[in-house]
């Protein structure tokens, strides 16, 4: 009789296993036909819009720099310093968007 629990017990263990694994493949099918439009070129487009996000204030920095350089000449760079502060608002608005574009997909999960 022991041995009759025991296999009950180890094929209820299969069997719920089997059915966890049978209800992800679901969620991950369900899942993928509710993003079915968003293809490779949709994540390549992700990352452009994250490198635009980085490289647009760095450029603004380095241009105002240059401008300031050339018109009030100090000691100090501050082309560096103000690519150096572009970098840093670039990071902090692609930080931004990832945030946004994740949360996005969170609540549609």
């Amino acid at each position: 009789m022991a041995e009759i629990r025991r296999t009950t017990n180890r094929r209820r263990k299969a069997a719920d296993h089997f059915t966890e694994k049978v209800a992800q493949r679901e969620a991950l099918r369900i899942r993928g036909l509710k993003h079915k439009n968003e293809t490779v070129w949709f994540g390549l487009g992700m990352f452009g819009i994250i490198g635009w996000a980085v490289a647009i204030p760095t450029l603004i920095g380095i241009a105002l720099g240059l401008w300031i350089d050339r018109t009030w000449p100090s000691q100090y760079s501050w082309a560096l310093m103000l690519l150096i502060l572009g970098v840093i608002v670039g990071c902090i608005n692609a930080a931004y968007w990832v945030r946004k574009i994740r949360s996005t997909i969170i609540e549609e999960d």
